[in-house]
């Protein structure tokens, strides 16, 4: 079987060549047909986490040992059970996306099927082999996902950008119809955040990013405001909308752009950080009480909440965003066209 892996950290991938795996026990075999590239594939490459003030988060540290087999996009066809999957032969052959968030699948959060919370996390794509190969192994079958009538490319991304978008998304826990909303970053989570944003039904919703092209974008497709948050005046532009800024959905997670959030969003709002670009998070303790802010931290979602996205998808409900495939041997190509900041959208990595 031929995999792509991390051999050594901040190096290329290079390509290996392994016996196909055989599934034990309740785990099922992945024959990969797709793999989303992600942001955070990046981060893996380099083995760490920027933590801010010259300090590193070190997977090694974590348990994240080379060579590693990064993609936690997968979707493929399931072609082989472990004796004691609880699936029947009759879904051999079926194409399914993999939950790749997976747990211990002991504890209390696994059971309750908050396994992305699990204290010991096995990630398929981080901890355990993932999809840039041939075959994928997934822990159970209820880690499958049936994405049927939705195209493939497309549903790979929701695995994770998608995943993480609207988990995001439903823990503003704003007024829909009412409250303002802003997207930091349109990358591809914060684009499909504004998409399945408007899905979901929020109705007024700006967007802060860098890039012009990205601002022009966003108001072509439906958003009623945006700004360049290094502009001086950017934060009162924002602040002088009618109602303010209910909750912010941060896409980037450095240290410029959680400055920005937490001065922009109202009194009583929510800040929701999810990019994981890295850096420290300053804040005057009195502002948070006195503006009586809610500060979130949200990592991709549950297992419920990606069925719930799926199901939303497949009723038509959210627009699709761009997508391109990659052959997957040219997985490096792909990284680091994605490290560039050249990417429209995702990329996905293509087996035929």
């Amino acid at each position: 079987m031929r995999s792509y892996a991390v051999k050594i950290f901040c190096e290329a991938l290079e390509p290996m060549d392994t016996p196909a795996p055989t599934p034990k026990g309740t785990e099922v075999l992945i024959d990969v047909t797709r793999c989303g590239v992600c942001h955070s594939d990046l981060h893996i490459q380099e083995g760490y986490y920027d933590l801010g003030g010259g300090k590193k988060l070190s997977l090694a540290d974590r348990g994240v040992q080379p060579p590693v087999v990064m993609g936690h996009e997968v979707l493929g066809r399931l072609v082989a059970k472990g004796p004691e999957a609880p699936i029947g032969d009759d879904m051999i052959g079926k194409t399914f996306l993999v939950y790749p968030w997976t747990g211990c699948g002991k504890c209390g959060n696994c059971l309750s099927g908050r396994d992305n919370l699990c204290a010991a996390p096995n990630a398929v794509g981080v901890h355990r082999a993932g999809g840039y190969a041939e075959m994928c192994v997934a822990p159970h079958p209820r880690h499958l996902v049936d994405v049927s009538g939705i195209d493939p490319t497309l549903a790979a991304t929701y695995a994770c950008s998608g995943l993480t978008a609207y988990s995001a998304l439903k823990k503003t826990e704003i007024d829909r119809e009412k409250d303002r909303l802003l997207i930091m970053g349109l990358g591809g989570v914060g684009l499909s955040g504004l998409y399945i944003a408007q899905g979901l039904g929020f109705k007024h919703i700006a967007v802060a990013d860098i890039d012009p092209d990205k601002r022009a974008f966003a108001l072509a497709n439906g958003a009623e405001a945006v700004v360049d948050p290094r502009d001086a005046d950017a934060i009162a532009k924002l602040q002088a909308l009618d109602g303010g800024i209910a909750a912010v959905i941060d896409f980037v997670g450095a240290t410029s752009t959680t400055t920005f959030g937490f001065n922009v969003v109202r009194k009583g709002g929510t800040y929701v950080v999810v990019g994981l670009f890295g850096g420290e998070f300053t804040f005057s303790i009195p502002l948070v009480i006195l503006r009586a802010l809610s500060i979130k931290g949200s990592y991709v979602g549950t297992l419920n909440e990606l069925r719930e996205l799926i199901d939303i998808v497949r009723a038509g409900k959210i627009k699709a965003i761009p997508t391109a495939t990659v052959p997957m041997a040219n997985v490096n190509e792909a990284l680091e066209k994605l490290r560039s900041g050249k990417v429209s959208g995702r990329l996905v990595l293509e087996r035929a």
